[in-house]
């Protein structure tokens, strides 16, 4: 009996996910694995302005707001 692309040995159809890995494994035979960098490096100067000022941006954008319990979230702030 001829088995399809659906179903292993056991006549177990298979799942979304495992279709999805898969195809994106033949992806990655094709295209290489996806890229990826260490994250012990040290910050270049270039990429620690860039995050300062990402911070700047958002920390003018946003306020911080305490609940009586101690939790905290995250509104825009009133202009």
């Amino acid at each position: 009996m001829a088995q399809t692309g659906d179903t292993q040995n056991t006549g177990h159809h298979r799942t979304r996910v495992e279709r999805f890995m898969d195809a994106t494994g033949k992806l990655r035979a094709i295209f290489g694995p996806a890229q990826s960098s260490a994250r012990d490096h040290q910050m270049t100067p270039e990429n620690k302005l860039s995050l300062e000022q990402m911070q700047r941006a958002v920390e003018a954008q946003y306020e911080t707001v305490r609940r009586p319990d101690g939790s905290t979230y995250i509104v825009p702030k009133q202009q």
